[in-house]
């Protein structure tokens, strides 16, 4: 059993509507703009589960640091290094809010985010959403444009779900966590969603900003298509052909993307 530090300044009868889930490792130099941007939005019902994956720099100190500042923020400790996913999980166990969004330490939400999107599922339901984001290398930014929904046959074939963008509606669907796999954990979770709702929903207009930085787990191309496949292969049950035309889709639309 994996024993938790946790620092929750949060009052017991609180009941935050947004739980926000920032998995955290080595992530000092990056982290407080992350939390800033999370602390700009113009929607303030919310809650930040930082958990630290047992870092070896400053992150658990900053977390600590801005904790201290804001009561909406929880730190986690984990005291070995467990991965994005089991990180994650930590987090959605411990989660207060009806809606479960995710944020990455390196990445950050246009103050807008939440007030958008909340406003949008509660308004038409939605269990699962998404929206379109920016993403950032070299300082240049381009968007990224998702389609208006997504069900499970046509998400096998290229994830347009941008974890930072991603927003689940646990008291439709519970708490679902993602599969307990290094990468492409977040693929995982919306294809597991997906598996149990007709289609996720997605707002066009970008409101986050996704910052590729080299070391990042989504930096390495091969690592990638590999985690993929083994997606496909060994969590979705695929067989070799269908698997070989859903990566070869996947490939062609990531390639498309980045024109």
């Amino acid at each position: 059993m994996v024993r938790l530090s946790v620092s929750n300044n949060l009052h017991p009868a609180a009941r935050p509507l947004v739980s926000v889930i920032m998995p955290a490792w080595q992530a000092a130099t990056t982290l407080a703009n992350a939390v800033a941007s999370v602390q700009a939005q113009c929607f303030v019902d919310w809650e930040l589960i930082i958990v630290d994956d047992a870092s070896t720099d400053a992150t658990a100190q900053t977390i600590r640091t801005l904790a201290e500042c804001d009561p909406r923020i929880r730190l986690i400790q984990l005291p070995e290094n467990r991965g994005a996913a089991r990180a994650r999980n930590c987090a959605i166990r411990l989660a207060n809010g009806r809606y479960i969004a995710f944020l990455d330490a390196d990445d950050a939400w246009l103050p807008e985010k939440l007030h958008e999107q909340i406003g949008f599922m509660q308004k038409n339901n939605v269990a699962l959403s998404y929206t379109g984001f920016w993403r950032e290398t070299n300082k240049a930014r381009k968007t990224v444009s998702v389609p208006p929904q997504v069900g499970y046959a046509e998400l096998l074939h290229g994830n347009v779900i941008g974890c930072l963008t991603a927003v689940y509606d646990s008291h439709q669907l519970g708490k679902v966590e993602m599969p307990d796999i290094r990468l492409r954990q977040d693929y995982a979770l919306w294809l597991k969603i997906l598996r149990t709702i007709p289609a996720a929903h997605g707002l066009p207009q970008p409101l986050a900003v996704h910052r590729r930085r080299a070391g990042s787990l989504s930096s390495g191309a091969l690592r990638g298509l590999f985690a993929t496949w083994t997606l496909y292969r060994d969590i979705e049950g695929l067989g070799r052909l269908k698997s070989v035309v859903c990566l070869t889709s996947h490939i062609i639309n990531r390639l498309q993307s980045r024109r």
